[in-house]
């Protein structure tokens, strides 16, 4: 048997390469959901392509509020009757035993909410004086009370509420619904973050994607300027040399992919393409311009703010 013989024979990498854009696409499609094509034999792998659910969707999107630096849950919605019997007494030994916290000393005293709590709608959930508006839809909402948790300090609790640990580095839940769903949308991001005054002081790690693909991560909109940094083209660089710029790299990827059968080019073609949908989509969306005064009102949008 001979060298040359044998240099005929097609080696498992060559075999591999070579069934990519069958084999290959098969696999690509069950995996990455492909629901268009950048080029006849291009696939397009598309990570936040629309999933079909476990169970019938009655929500179209969630909105998440997080308003840190707000009223205790103690002065809202969590009346403690026997905080107001322990008013002003000493904290009870079982509490102060071997404790060693920055903010509770073993002298402190027991602090009732001053606030009134009365019970509104058919169940009888209770709100205090300071919200009166949220306590008129009492049996519209769900209040749970009974979360718990030993994380004292506001960055490592804000861990834990958003990812489930106050470990960082863990998806966040924005992550892990776009994960499991997708996104109905071709144009925007499926997890996306408005921030107001300082922002949170967890900070990205509330909205990151953690061991997930980065494309799950949140995408942060800012309050003033552009929504999202580096989106808008530099001066004298339009709509139709981005485009141009696009299909010119989509051609270059497509050659790559036929050389290689790497289906991650796919991704990265999506990314390009997602990029240049967003350019034309995202600057109206904080463009309240078209909005009637009393909207803007209601939501506060002129609104100073009133932390220094």
């Amino acid at each position: 048997m001979t060298e040359e013989y044998l240099e005929q024979w097609p080696t498992r990498r060559g075999f591999l390469r070579d069934c990519a854009g069958g084999l290959g696409a098969i696999a690509l499609t069950h995996l990455f959901a492909v629901d268009e094509c950048a080029a006849d034999d291009l696939p397009q792998a598309n990570p936040l392509a629309p999933k079909i659910p476990h169970f019938a969707a009655k929500a179209k999107s969630v909105i998440f509020l997080f308003m840190e630096g707000g009223p205790s849950q103690i002065d809202l919605y969590d009346p403690k009757p026997e905080l107001q019997r322990q008013h002003g007494k000493s904290l009870p030994p079982s509490l102060t035993k071997n404790l060693d916290l920055a903010f509770v000393k073993p002298s402190a005293t027991v602090l009732a909410s001053p606030r009134q709590f009365k019970r509104y709608g058919q169940s009888g959930m209770e709100f205090s004086d300071y919200i009166p508006h949220i306590a008129s839809v009492a049996d519209d909402i769900c209040l749970i009370r009974s979360m718990t948790t030993e994380a004292f300090n506001h960055h490592p609790a804000q861990s834990l509420l958003m990812s489930g640990t106050t470990q960082f580095g863990r998806p966040t839940i924005g992550a892990w619904v776009t994960y499991g769903l997708g996104c109905e949308s071709q144009n925007l991001p499926g997890f996306v973050v408005l921030s107001s005054g300082r922002g949170t002081s967890g900070g990205v790690n509330n909205w990151s994607s953690g061991f997930l693909p980065s494309p799950y991560e949140g995408v942060v909109f800012r309050n003033t300027g552009d929504p999202i940094l580096y989106l808008p083209n530099p001066p004298g660089y339009n709509r139709e040399m981005q485009r141009a710029r696009i299909d010119a790299i989509r051609k270059l990827n497509e050659h790559r992919f036929n050389e290689t059968g790497d289906i991650e080019i796919g991704s990265r073609v999506h990314s390009y393409e997602l990029a240049f949908r967003m350019q034309m989509e995202a600057p109206g969306l904080l463009d309240f311009s078209g909005e009637p005064e009393h909207t803007l009102e209601m939501y506060g949008v002129n609104r100073e703010p009133t932390h220094p």
